[in-house]
């Protein structure tokens, strides 16, 4: 009794085996349905990626430049206020004793000298303070790019469930060959198809995502600092922070003189902070570049085999 039972049991395994598994042909034509077109979606993400990574590279370039002239402009806006100082001196004096002072020719060839300099370095001065406003603008205009780019350049729940079809359909196909197999078909040309597609089920798009949240945070902080900076250095090169006409009188005041410098670091500190969120958002780009090209390998090789 116990044989019979074994010998029907074993004889009706590969009767039910085959109602579960698809034939080998409907395998391959789910597989390529299934499958085929995932390296198309990877490219265009890896060519936004590649171009983000160009916007928010410019973006940093832009950011460094702004922090480098306002570098400069703080030693140009140091010299202003020697020269500024100086010249308050002078103009303190009594009439009585300006006069005389000016009456040395070396004294009025200093004088000269002096209020030639200040103006020199006024000039200068403010077009520094242009050039950074100038730079910061485009540095924030990049951030804001890179973080609508980012934002969008994502493994989306379209793509996701087609990786997770094509894994299904690749292991529906190792079932149909195994069937085929016993049966004694052909399975070369499926076992092929197969082996290239089966590293799908190792696949980890996570990385891709993570990237991009990553370049999409730093972006909108480069954007953030970078607006509040550019702002920033608009008014600190604004007449009513420099004050020249009052300097040019002897009314600018060292409180006046703080409160510029002050506006003028400020702008500086954010053109700084703008700059290395550029700078971290490129490096995110870059790297999910990397992430989607070992996604795109497994869906080239798998597509060029199902074609």
């Amino acid at each position: 009794m116990k044989k019979i039972a074994f010998f029907l049991f074993a004889f009706c395994v590969p009767t039910f085996c085959q109602a579960d598994v698809l034939s080998l042909d409907n395998a391959l034509r789910a597989t390529y349905t299934a499958c085929v077109g995932i390296d198309d979606d990877l490219s265009e993400l890896k060519k936004m990626a590649g171009i983000n990574t160009v916007v928010t590279g410019v973006g940093t370039g832009l950011g460094i430049g702004a922090t480098v002239v306002g570098i400069i402009k703080t030693k140009k806006d140091e010299l202003r206020e020697k020269l500024d100082k100086q010249l308050r001196d002078l103009r303190n004096m009594s009439n009585q004793e300006f006069l005389i002072f000016l009456s040395d020719v070396s004294n009025y060839k200093q004088y000269q000298d002096m209020l030639d300099k200040e103006q020199k370095a006024n000039k200068e001065s403010k077009k520094l303070g242009n050039w950074r406003t100038g730079l910061m603008a485009g540095n924030t205009a990049t951030n804001i790019a890179g973080a609508i780019i980012s934002g969008n350049n994502k493994v989306h729940h379209d793509l996701q469930t087609q990786i997770d079809n094509c894994k299904q359909a690749v292991e529906n196909l190792q079932n149909s060959i195994m069937q085929a197999k016993f049966d004694g078909e052909d399975v070369s040309e499926a076992t092929e198809i197969a082996n290239a597609c089966h590293e799908f089920v190792y696949v980890d798009i996570s990385p891709i995502n993570k990237r991009a949240n990553g370049a999409m945070i730093s972006s909108v902080v480069g954007a953030t600092t970078g607006f509040a900076g550019t702002i920033t250095s608009a008014v600190a090169n604004s007449e009513n922070v420099r004050k020249e006409n009052a300097a040019k009188q002897g009314k600018k005041t060292d409180e006046d003189w703080k409160k510029e410098k002050n506006i003028n670091t400020a702008a500086n500190i954010l053109a700084g902070t703008s700059t290395v969120a550029s700078g971290v958002a490129t490096v995110f780009n870059a790297t999910q570049i990397n992430a989607i090209k070992k996604v795109a390998s497994v869906a080239e090789k798998c597509t060029e085999v199902l074609k």
